[in-house]
């Protein structure tokens, strides 16, 4: 069972990228509205059956890490989706994917102490960005804008990530999931109305496309993924998301026909090894942290 959530939550994810770039006459913003806000609906009914009165209960710094988030995640859809419409699926979910390596430097900046696999990882993925777009550059404007689109949205996932880490260190799941989405949905149909994108009135195949999205990546694969957790354990769990790079690339090229040159499939390889071993760095880092005060206190005794 746990192997079949696993291969749900991993193909969930992947799937994202192939699917915004196949149905390409609903625009970005519009797509990203309507799988939040799905999503949205999905995750207010546990919400509101098992802790109604929560909402109530919620202090002013939860509301504002929580719509800081919603803030970051809508920044950060409308930059990732409208990447994939213009550069490779593979080369957008990789760049979108950094996020690890930014939350390390930011974290990093911080005071946080890394060991050198972290360093190590952060320096492999930002050579595999440079590999990356040294190879779009043959491809044309349109694929490096692409790319620097996916770079600003792996640095807005980081910081919804960081945001969400703090209001969800009071809330519960799906309050926070809850929250967080509306305020997401809200936001974006505010730059789809500012943008003069259309939200309603889409052909059959639109539709067909934003449930798919919704349902696959948003409700099956990140609902997979935060099941496992409990089960797995984070540090499993964000190893595991890292195989939405390659799964991303395989979906494409099955689906899609985006056949990539040698160059951008040695960057994406060198990416993905990058951000395995900053995950398995802060793992290690985080285990030792620790371990410390137990060594103290034994050392006291």
């Amino acid at each position: 069972m746990t192997f079949l959530l696993a291969l749900v939550g991993v193909l969930g994810v992947a799937a994202s990228g192939p699917l915004i770039a196949a149905f390409p006459a609903v625009p970005a913003l519009s797509m990203a509205l309507w799988r939040n806000a799905i999503g949205t609906a999905v995750m207010a009914v546990p919400a509101l059956v098992n802790d109604r009165r929560g909402f109530g209960r919620l202090r002013r710094r939860e509301w504002g890490w929580s719509a800081l988030a919603a803030l970051s995640l809508a920044l950060h859809f409308a930059f990732f989706m409208t990447s994939i419409r213009m550069t490779t699926v593979a080369a957008s979910t990789a760049l979108v994917c950094l996020q690890a390596a930014w939350i390390a430097l930011f974290q990093s900046l911080r005071g946080t102490r890394y060991g050198w696999r972290v360093g190590l990882g952060v320096l492999l993925a930002f050579a595999g960005v440079l590999v990356i777009t040294g190879f779009d550059i043959g491809s044309g404007t349109e694929a490096l804008i692409g790319d620097g689109l996916a770079l600003i949205g792996g640095v807005l996932a980081a910081a919804y990530t960081l945001a969400g880490s703090k209001a969800r260190a009071t809330m519960s799941t799906s309050s926070y999931t809850t929250i967080c989405y509306g305020l997401t949905s809200v936001l974006l149909l505010a730059m789809c109305l500012l943008a003069g994108e259309p939200v309603w009135g889409f052909d059959l195949n639109g539709w067909i496309g934003i449930l798919a999205l919704a349902l696959c990546s948003q409700v099956l694969g990140h609902s997979a993924l935060n099941h496992l957790l409990s089960s797995l354990g984070p540090l499993t769990v964000s190893t595991l998301v890292l195989l939405e790079i390659p799964g991303a690339a395989l979906l494409a090229a099955l689906f899609l026909g985006q056949i990539l040159p040698a160059g951008t499939v040695f960057g994406l390889a060198v990416i993905l090894v990058g951000l395995f071993f900053v995950v398995r760095g802060q793992a290690h880092a985080q285990s030792k942290a620790l371990a410390e005060p137990l060594t103290k206190e034994q050392g006291t005794t």
